[in-house]
């Protein structure tokens, strides 16, 4: 790990520290669903494929945990997985209704979390 520090660890407070092991265990988890599913594509071997997608979607669970760690635990995650995250339509829109102080639960973005009506005026 010691490669990721771009601070002297010395320096770096255990909060940060903590918070460089998911970033990286994230991206680790990332790469490892990446791997799993070339495999899967390839693979003709029926059995394998499927042993190849069970450890794939482990490698998602994984992911997915350390990125609610991150929410919880770091300044910002928590903001914009609330902003984008369970949206549909484009992003983009999401974006532009949430900087132009709308929200991701207005009409752009069609979210699950609201009825759609935040632009009715």
């Amino acid at each position: 790990m010691a490669d990721h520090w771009t601070e002297t660890e010395a320096n770096l407070t255990e909060g940060t520290k903590n918070i460089t092991r998911a970033i990286k265990t994230f991206m680790e988890e990332l790469e490892a669903v990446m791997f799993y599913q070339q495999r899967v594509d390839v693979t003709t071997d029926k059995e394998l494929q499927e042993v190849f997608a069970h450890n794939r979607d482990e490698e998602i669970e994984h992911a997915c945990m350390t990125l609610e760690w991150l929410r919880r635990n770091m300044d910002g995650w928590d903001k914009e997985l609330k902003t984008y995250l369970f949206t549909s339509g484009s992003l983009l829109t999401v974006e532009e209704d949430a900087t132009e102080g709308g929200s991701a639960s207005s009409e752009g973005s069609n979210t699950s979390a609201g009825l759609g009506i935040g632009k009715l005026k």
